[in-house]
């Protein structure tokens, strides 16, 4: 298969047509099979169609969200934003084919297990009726896309995005930080009737599709539309229940050594990221620097790291510059049919270059696993928490080879390492702020702003918003943008997370051994469920009682080890 340089991949307009053809023709030879191998020949010719519209429509949000001002591709987001509920929908008529085949006991002997429980979460999350709404609800989310990426606010005498001045939230100077802060509550203030406004209507134009599907809220419907298969909204709860009991006395304490030692009256909003001596580790180098430290530290770390990162650097298959007009944020996609990775980011100097690298790098090596080791329908995880294992995971693998990045590779791991158990409780304040607002969608705007400081109180106590234009009226959800696009993900981060801390503590005993247990991990991709994952990895689930103890004390202790080197 010719092996193409992301920016010469040829676009065309993704044929819907083709889609609803492929599904007739499965149906077809679906309702006639005479044995089992006629159903796959049939699965085969409708995924094919499916694979050529994802990759096309996975082109497609490329090329916009790296320029939001180009009319072409606006224009083409704009129609899967329209087509995308169509095609869900007839997903969703294959998929009830294939759960009601006479032939399910065999296809679920030789298909992966976590196949047909995705199939009833597809069923379950659409209908005819709902498509209207969904194609609503898309264009209300590209709405919001497009709004973050063109809010730009003056910074040292220009005007910048607000992906890059965020980067100077966690400077080391404290006024720098402030600075930064006030600079894009300010910002964010501008625009705040129009965040509201189309907040409002994303929860309440969920909260329909879900009324018209049968459910009392969206909250059933988002973990349908997630595909949790092995846990469910009870299980979240115990274990935000276990964050605030295990974890936030943790991470508590360890802020109030870092207010201390660094002499600060109080942890503001802004002094979160900071450690010991409030130094922030900072890259070596510039965008062109980390991706040749990093081409570096794969060729080391092993054969297979290195061969995939330097076929990544190859097809250009890197955008990472923050640039006006850019959607914020980063992820990591497909373009299926080609079998090649795409990584998209928004460098800004700061150590968050390197998390960013190393995480997407994590998702990117998952999905080529998934094409060479997989299949193609379930991919590299069956849902969103198994993929983070992949990133979180990947960035703790990168630890030894830190020096090629920072001057003080010790300070950067102890800020790593401190910012990701911190992480947890911020996480599981996002997701029970959304369980909050769709059992509750009529909330007006400074009543959500309410829950949300609420919940700051609760899982992060030691940290105030006081003092911060528009960011101390609870507004810091505004510019998570998994709020507004992809309701209940963010708690996936949280368990990933644990997962990660699992393998850097087993990485610290044995890093070859546990470098090759989360290959064979990748490996595993979609073809399990996440607890089972956990369980094959020889790990703890986040949901096992105690789990979230026990990395809070292995944290702890590298934490202080880190430290103890640091003589801080």
């Amino acid at each position: 298969m010719e092996v193409l340089k992301v920016n010469q991949i040829p676009y065309k307009r993704a044929d819907v047509s083709k889609v609803k053809i492929a599904l007739d023709k499965f149906l077809e030879i679906n309702n006639n099979a005479k044995c089992v191998q006629d159903v796959l020949d049939a699965r085969k010719v409708f995924n094919d169609a499916m694979e050529e519209f994802n990759t096309y429509a996975s082109l497609a949000y490329v090329r916009y969200s790296q320029d939001t001002r180009d009319e072409f591709y606006l224009g083409e987001q704009d129609f899967y934003d329209q087509e995308g509920p169509t095609v869900s929908g007839y997903y969703s008529t294959y998929a009830s084919a294939m759960v009601n085949s006479p032939f399910r006991a065999e296809l679920e002997k030789l298909l992966p297990e976590t196949l047909f429980p995705s199939y009833e979460c597809a069923i379950k999350s659409h209908s005819k009726e709902t498509e209207d709404l969904e194609r609503l609800e898309n264009s209300i989310v590209t709405e919001y896309s497009q709004l973050l990426a063109q809010v730009t606010m003056d910074w040292e005498g220009e005007e910048k995005p607000l992906s890059y001045v965020r980067g100077f939230m966690e400077d080391s100077s404290r006024d720098v930080r402030r600075k930064a802060t006030i600079a894009v509550g300010q910002a964010l203030e501008k625009i705040s009737d129009k965040l509201d406004d189309i907040y409002d209507r994303l929860v309440k134009v969920r909260t329909k599709i879900a009324k018209m599907l049968g459910y009392e809220n969206y909250i059933e419907l988002g973990y349908y539309r997630m595909s949790r298969i092995d846990y469910n909204k009870e299980m979240v709860e115990t274990f935000r229940e276990n964050v605030l009991s295990d974890l936030v006395p943790v991470v508590t304490a360890l802020k109030k050594e870092i207010q201390k030692n660094c002499g600060f009256d109080k942890i503001y909003f802004y002094d979160n990221e900071v450690i010991e001596g409030a130094t922030a580790p900072v890259p070596f180098d510039n965008l062109e620097g980390i991706v040749e430290a990093a081409r570096k530290m794969y060729k080391e770390m092993s054969p297979v790291t290195h061969e995939f990162m330097e076929k990544m650097v190859k097809t250009g298959a890197f955008d990472l510059d923050a640039r006006e007009g850019k959607c914020g944020g980063g992820y990591a996609t497909t373009f299926d049919s080609l079998k090649q990775c795409f990584v998209f980011a928004n460098f800004n100097g700061s150590s968050g270059d390197v998390d960013v690298m190393t995480h997407e790098f994590g998702h990117a090596l998952a999905f080529d696993f998934a094409f060479k080791h997989g299949d193609g329908e379930v991919g590299c995880a069956a849902s969103m928490e198994t993929a983070e294992t992949h990133s979180m995971s990947m960035e703790f693998f990168a630890w030894p080879h830190m020096d090629k990045f920072f001057k003080n590779a010790d300070l950067y791991r102890y800020k790593h390492l401190a910012s990701a158990l911190t992480f947890i409780p911020y996480g599981v304040i996002v997701d029970e702020f959304q369980h909050i607002m769709y059992q509750n969608p009529d909330l007006t705007p400074a009543q959500r702003n309410k829950v949300y400081l609420e919940l700051e109180a609760k899982y992060r106590p030691y940290m105030t918003f006081e003092g911060l234009p528009y960011l101390e009226k609870g507004t810091r959800w505004q510019y998570q943008s998994h709020i507004y696009e992809s309701p209940f993900y963010y708690i996936d981060y949280c368990l990933a997370q644990v997962i990660a801390l699992e393998f850097l503590d087993l990485s610290q005993k044995d890093y070859e051994g546990a470098l090759n247990r989360y290959f064979e991990h990748l490996k595993r991709g979609g073809r399990f469920a996440f607890n089972r994952l956990a369980l094959l990895a020889g790990l703890d689930s986040p949901f096992k009682k105690g789990a979230l103890k026990e990395v809070a004390k292995c944290a702890t202790n590298t934490i202080n080890q880190i430290k103890s080197r640091l003589n801080v």
